[in-house]
């Protein structure tokens, strides 16, 4: 456990040495899985979209453990954000966004994490046509 936590520090440190940019968004994102946590209590998507996290957070740490910060960090969230997209937009004719502040949320986190993937796709595109970091 020492060594995954020494390894989530590393990871942030890589982070916070990055673009500002990068570090208001990977905030932006900390943020709205933040909020999902109390929304699972009452929306079936916020709970799909904590297993998401719960699965992207290892799955980020073993890619960052064998490759570094690099672009294909992205995979992180590849196979786990685009089943969840899907799911998230054939739902959306039930989130009430307008009636509810679970359905504003909904509309943010699917806004989120789309963008996220738009960076993540062409984040391991780029890594896989030899492009670093």
């Amino acid at each position: 456990m020492e060594q995954f936590t020494e390894l989530a520090a590393a990871f942030s440190e890589e982070i916070r040495q990055g673009p500002l940019w990068v570090q208001i968004w990977v905030n932006w994102m900390a943020l709205m899985m933040v909020l999902t946590i109390p929304f699972a209590f009452v929306r079936v998507e916020a709970r799909w979209a904590v297993l998401a996290m719960l699965l992207i957070f290892p799955t980020m740490m073993f890619l960052y453990a064998q490759f570094g910060y690099q672009r294909i960090l992205g995979l992180g969230h590849i196979p786990y954000w685009t089943p969840l997209l899907v799911y998230l937009l054939a739902r959306r004719d039930k989130w009430r966004v307008k009636e509810s502040i679970g359905g504003k949320w909904l509309a943010l986190f699917t806004l989120t994490i789309s963008i996220s993937l738009l960076f993540d796709y062409a984040d391991v595109i780029r890594y896989l046509i030899g492009e670093r970091v």
